[in-house]
């Protein structure tokens, strides 16, 4: 029971120091090949070491404390965010803090907020999850196993729940399977009492410390049976409110958690039933796997998210199963709903009804319609999503109207990106008109980088397939341990898992690095989406507008791929006679773009030139950091003419001048490869929302007659991707 509350021997507390000090050298430390993998597994190993040993989280809480002021002090930003979500977490996995351990974390977090973003807005959100942990204790770890498990409340209604989307272009079928082992049956899916003995078991042991009996109040609990759920609602009503009162009143607060402590222990117990191990760790979140095949496929989890369909169906199967009433009988109407088609008894029948004025009697001879029931088109999700706004069942919506949250986690690279970012405009255009799915469900994005493929090399050039996850890791360096690094060793354990036998213990290795980041990286850091409406030859062929995310790549493939060298153009030598000048020309093509400026003043410029190839990239150079402009930079075989520098634009609309075409390849994506295109327009893609609504009355107006502010509104639709430390859209 010592242990439980801080009574930790000094090897373990210079053993804590040793791992926190091993975190911060990696961080200080230049990148290096595998650096990246070991501070990702450092901190893996920490929090796992603390779940499974709760004991030791108060000396740990301790020395984060002791680094987080240190790196205030001598103004080590790049350690802040990192100690900042390993405090939070290991509180959030604690079972009991002092009080004064509180009051020091409150006051260092007070002091971060005079930072600039975005230190201060994560210390001022820790602030005030600590000010409601210190006032209820155990609040956090309640709200987070309610939500992310559906223990239905009245006063708590939040649900939460993990979409894990892998690409199949990355990972093979192979190790799909050992895949969805690793998430799924890492965490199954447990009694929904389970769940809420252990809220209950931990919220005591954090409210009441010392004078909580652990033995006791974990025999009583497995022997309380139905009852359970009684405490458990309780429980939720005294803490919610709480945290809504604050420390008003902390005798009232006590002594209706002794009751509640008292009412499970009231009841005799058989003292030869001895009590099972305490289980206080934080389970898992509630995860479901996907091979991401199908362009719609996340539309539909999230439809059957939002009706609470069970995960082995489909709500396009709802009308044969769900909406089945054996008490009504299904019958077609054969009227058109007008009088003349009525029979005559009916019709006569109600026309005297009118006549005499009576309401009483028009109930009763009204014209009665047997009871029917409209039969929705399978597959007609809109309808069934319109119907579950008006009468959202389940928990009641009493706080907040979109009371479910969607973490989509998505495992791939930059082609998996590209697909995401035309998913969510698919999405938004479809919700532009009419908010049904957003309405209900806040969709929340993450991206966990994974490729099977070498750096592919292409013109001597490598190609490589993480850009976008290489940026995100230079804007959060948490972002690049925790989740680049690790990425590399998710294809490895599941080879490992595949080749050994079905009856091994499946590893919860992936399972720890997806909870950890959908629970504390809800920072979102937006990579802007990009418009290109492709045209191609011919007048029969229909014009094609698609987006990226990362790059789009243009190529002539009528022009000879060959890299000439200056040995080639000398006369008289061997490779002279085999090199003609005229194959290796390029083709001549007209550019007209933006230009992109520091003051946002941009310029209209139009230039031709000759090239074999362009390609436009959203990611900043090095001497520009800014990702709202595009870098075009362009490809010539022919080393007699000098190198065309590349220039930043805000769009850009390309066309050859002569009657070759060019192919068009998006987010280095095969799928998203076009052929025969004449010309191509690029150009910040626009929310759908507000096309939609150009129309309508704004409300960011200035009054009658005033100017709108639409103007100076950003429109231009992003993918948020979420982080440790995020960033300003």
């Amino acid at each position: 029971m010592e242990e439980t509350f801080g009574g930790v021997s000094p090897v373990v507390v210079s053993s804590l120091y040793h791992n926190i000090y091993s975190i911060l050298r990696e961080l200080d430390c230049k990148p290096q090949a595998g650096s990246a993998s070991n501070k990702g597994m450092l901190r893996w190993t920490l929090h796992n070491r603390v779940d499974r040993n709760p004991s030791i989280s108060v000396p740990l809480v301790r020395v984060l404390i002791k680094e987080l002021e240190k790196a205030e002090r001598i103004d080590s930003k790049i350690r802040i965010i990192p100690l900042l979500h390993t405090l939070v977490y290991t509180v959030l996995q604690s079972v009991f803090i002092p009080e004064d351990l509180y009051r020091r974390i409150y006051l260092c977090l007070k002091r971060l907020v005079l930072l600039p973003a975005p230190y201060c807005a994560i210390a001022l959100d820790y602030a005030r999850q600590m000010k409601m942990e210190q006032s209820a204790p155990g609040l956090l770890y309640q709200r987070r196993v309610i939500a992310e498990h559906n223990l239905c409340n009245d006063l708590y209604p939040l649900h939460e729940k993990v979409f894990v989307f892998v690409d199949p272009a990355v990972f093979p079928l192979s190790l799909v399977n050992a895949l969805k082992a690793e998430v799924e049956c890492g965490n199954p899916a447990g009694d929904p009492l389970m769940y809420k003995r252990r809220i209950l078991l931990h919220t005591m042991l954090a409210g009441l410390g010392k004078q909580c009996q652990v033995d006791r109040l974990t025999q009583a609990l497995e022997h309380s049976g139905e009852d359970i759920e009684l405490y458990f609602q309780d429980l939720v009503t005294i803490l919610e409110q709480r945290a809504e009162d604050g420390a008003s009143d902390d005798n009232q607060y006590n002594i209706r958690l002794q009751e509640i402590y008292q009412d499970i222990l009231s009841p005799a117990k058989d003292p030869s039933c001895q009590a099972s191990q305490v289980e206080t760790q934080l389970p898992g979140p509630e995860v479901s796997f996907h091979v991401w095949t199908k362009e719609d496929e996340i539309w539909n989890e999230l439809v059957n998210y939002a009706l609470m369909v069970p995960a082995d169906r489909s709500s396009a199967y709802l009308d044969q199963d769900d909406l089945k009433r054996t008490s009504v009988m299904s019958t077609v109407s054969t009227d058109s709903g007008i009088e003349g088609d009525m029979p005559i008894s009916e019709l006569s029948s109600l026309m005297m009804d009118f006549q005499s004025g009576s309401d009483d009697q028009s109930r009763s001879l009204s014209f009665y319609r047997r009871p029917c029931v409209r039969w929705p088109k399978s597959g007609n999700r809109m309808t069934l999503m319109m119907e579950a706004i008006k009468g959202s069942g389940g928990c009641s919506l009493t706080k907040e109207e979109r009371n479910l949250t969607a973490r989509i986690v998505v495992l791939g690279d930059d082609r998996t990106l590209g697909r995401l970012a035309k998913t969510l405009y698919t999405i938004r255009k479809r919700e532009a008109r009419h908010l049904l799915l957003t309405k209900r469900v806040n969709m929340e994005m993450y991206y966990i980088p994974v490729t099977d493929q070498p750096p592919l090399v292409q013109e001597g050039v490598p190609e490589d397939m993480l850009t976008l996850a290489g940026y995100l890791g230079s804007v959060d360096p948490w972002y690049d341990s925790n989740i680049n690094g690790l990425g590399a060793m998710i294809l490895k354990l599941a080879q490992m898992q595949s080749s050994q036998s079905e009856s091994s213990q499946p590893n919860t290795f992936l399972l720890d690095i997806i909870s950890y980041y959908t629970r504390v990286s809800q920072h979102p850091l937006h990579l802007p989406i990009y418009s290109v409406k492709i045209c191609f030859s011919g007048l029969s062929s229909p014009s094609v507008e698609e987006v990226f995310v990362a790059q789009l790549m243009m190529d002539f493939p009528e022009v000879k791929h060959y890299r000439a060298t200056f040995k080639d153009t000398i006369k008289g030598s061997v490779r002279h006679r085999k090199y003609n000048p005229q194959e290796y020309q390029g083709t001549v093509v007209s550019i007209n773009y933006r230009k992109a400026s520091i003051s946002d003043r941009e310029k209209e410029k139009g230039m031709s030139l000759t090239t074999n190839g362009m390609m436009i990239s959203v990611l900043p150079s090095c001497r520009v950091k800014s990702l709202h402009s595009l870098n075009i930079s362009f490809q010539d075989m022919n080393p007699l003419r000098p190198s065309k520098p590349s220039i930043r634009a805000v769009s850009v609309n390309i066309r050859v001048l002569e009657k070759q075409t060019f192919t068009v390849c998006l987010d280095k994506d095969p799928q998203k490869t076009f052929k025969k295109v004449q010309s191509i327009e690029v150009s910040p893609c626009l929310d759908p929302g507000y096309c939609q609504q150009a129309s309508t009355k704004s409300k960011y107006s200035l009054g009658e007659g005033g100017e709108s502010l639409n103007k100076y509104l950003n429109k231009t639709l992003t993918l948020p991707i979420n982080t440790f430390c995020g960033s300003e859209q």
